[in-house]
């Protein structure tokens, strides 16, 4: 295939197990499309699209924002490009428009690699590889980074994709978000503003631990301190209007965090027309932060998974 010839979000990877499909593209080793059935559990984008809005895309080797593109690590100060400018912030990693290589394929899985290169804001060389796994419990994601380099990198993981209930709007859909604390943000620029419980928080309208309508709630929030069953694994689900269809997001102990956005745009963009739910293995802010921040060690590796399934 020449290059004219490749679709703008890059190789395409169409996989196929029981009553679930997906496309994965490679730029970004995005999740562009997940139906089960005759009803897409995501909300999709074309092949020949910019992908919008982060939508199903990897998102490493940090996750949401680093407030002024600033933090220090080890003693060294670094600067990131501000990948956010309407913000001042650098927001999503550094993997998300990087073009994946497909190491291994199968009907039901994809397996694809790309090296993060050592550059000003991030001097590391860190090896992350995604893979998708369909099967009749849904689709599986594991994301990996190994540290490549000498010394040690500050890592951490996460995916952005948006969950679709059903027909109409985010509003119409009863959501479940088992998580007793909450990240506030402060201004136009969503800065971390502090943890607090979740019914503290603008008296209790962040608090989804009991299944209810979002109505018109705005929410782009970190929530942690989630409820795990025995195994370890937390979860997050939205049903349409009529309670009798949905989706789930499943993650595992590796992410302390989810963020939930109810995706709202300014007009005339498409606004709620789908749920970000983004399983993080740290906080927005991390790398100033610290908390649930991994330390990759030279040659060491860290993965994080999660699931998204029918309901």
């Amino acid at each position: 295939m020449s290059d004219i010839e490749v679709p703008i979000s890059g190789e395409q990877i169409d996989l196929v197990a029981g009553d679930y499909t997906a496309t994965i593209a490679s730029v970004g080793a995005s999740l562009r499309t997940l139906r089960f059935r005759d009803r897409d559990l995501v909300v999709p984008f074309s092949a020949d699209e910019l992908r919008p809005s982060f939508r199903g895309a990897t998102l490493a080797p940090w996750p949401n924002r680093i407030v002024d593109g600033r933090y220090t690590f080890d003693g060294a100060e670094q600067q990131l490009p501000l990948t956010e400018p309407a913000r001042g912030n650098a927001l999503h990693g550094l993997v998300a428009w990087l073009d994946f290589e497909v190491v291994d394929r199968t009907a039901s899985s994809v397996v694809l690699s790309a090296t993060i290169a050592p550059q000003l804001g991030y001097p590391h060389r860190v090896a992350v590889v995604v893979s998708y796994t369909l099967g009749e419990a849904g689709l599986e994601t594991e994301v990996e980074g190994t540290h490549l380099g000498a010394g040690v990198a500050p890592w951490g993981a996460s995916a952005h994709p948006y969950l679709l209930a059903g027909p109409g709007p985010v509003d119409d859909w009863t959501l479940i978000v088992p998580a007793d604390t909450v990240l506030e943000t402060a201004g136009e620029r969503l800065l971390p503003a502090g943890s607090h419980p979740i019914d503290s928080v603008r008296g209790g309208e962040l608090d989804f631990r009991s299944a209810r309508s979002i109505g018109d709630t705005f929410v782009d929030h970190a929530y942690t301190d989630v409820h795990r069953d025995d195994s370890g694994f937390a979860t997050v689900t939205v049903t349409n209007r009529a309670g009798d269809a949905g989706v789930a997001l499943v993650w595992d102990a590796a992410c302390e965090w989810v963020q939930i956005h109810t995706a709202d745009r300014p007009s005339p963009e498409p606004s709620r027309i789908g749920l970000a739910v983004e399983p993080m293995t740290c906080a927005p802010d991390a790398f100033n932060s610290g908390d649930g921040l991994v330390r990759l060690e030279s040659g060491a590796s860290h993965a994080a998974s999660w699931r998204i399934h029918a309901l």
